[in-house]
């Protein structure tokens, strides 16, 4: 399993980010992974379920956000975050133009990377993945956060856990079941950072991403 370390020119106003390819020999997928508001790609939830996902042929892309690059605490604006996952799913094209494509993310990652699906169609991204929908503040239930969703017109995957304060199960449960194309998967007892007591739950959320992608 290799990994290659690799750079993503943003724009000139905001410079490139780091990016890890993680590539297991044979692979039946590729998958942008975009990290949540709190930590980087190398984040040891993020570096983890990269490799647990190498390890079932699936192909990753890690990469930063302006905002932890530069040392920043607040998150970008959605139009550099839009533009940096961009970026990162041409260049994942780019590299493996074969190879069926996936975006996924946690938490920020993954809304970022709807929205930028919302309103950038693809004919070549097969389908998004969230590690953790953030579909409303802690303890301020709503769903306006899923509103753009409607306009996604990919297969869409929800790894949500039962204790995640940032998406009450109700209303995700609502949001998911009345679009055709969403997948609700429940984590049962797990929170936003899907941490269940001492459990180690990469392993069940990389073997569903991977039975969703071969259902795909």
């Amino acid at each position: 399993m290799k990994a290659t370390p690799i750079t993503l020119f943003v724009s000139e106003s905001t410079g490139s980010v780091s990016a890890e390819l993680m590539a297991p020999e044979k692979m039946s997928a590729i998958v942008t992974l975009a990290h949540g508001a709190g930590a980087g790609m190398n984040h040891p939830f993020m570096k983890s379920m990269a490799m647990e996902l190498a390890t079932m042929g699936i192909a990753t892309l890690r990469f930063n956000f302006p905002f932890i690059e530069q040392k920043k605490k607040r998150p970008d604006f959605p139009a550099v975050a839009h533009k940096t996952i961009e970026v990162a799913i041409h260049q994942a094209k780019q590299l493996f133009p074969a190879v069926p494509l996936f975006v996924s993310g946690k938490s920020f990652g993954g809304r970022m990377s709807s929205q930028y699906l919302s309103s950038h169609p693809s004919d070549f991204v097969k389908g998004v993945i969230f590690l953790g929908f953030p579909l409303h503040p802690a303890g301020k239930p709503s769903i306006d956060r899923a509103d753009h969703l409607k306009s996604v017109k990919v297969p869409m995957l929800f790894l949500q856990g039962t204790r995640d304060t940032l998406a009450e199960w109700d209303l995700i449960e609502e949001v998911t079941g009345k679009m055709p194309l969403a997948t609700l998967v429940k984590i049962e007892g797990a929170d936003h950072s899907f941490k269940r007591g001492k459990e180690n739950l990469i392993p069940l959320l990389a073997n569903a991403v991977k039975e969703w992608i071969g259902r795909i």
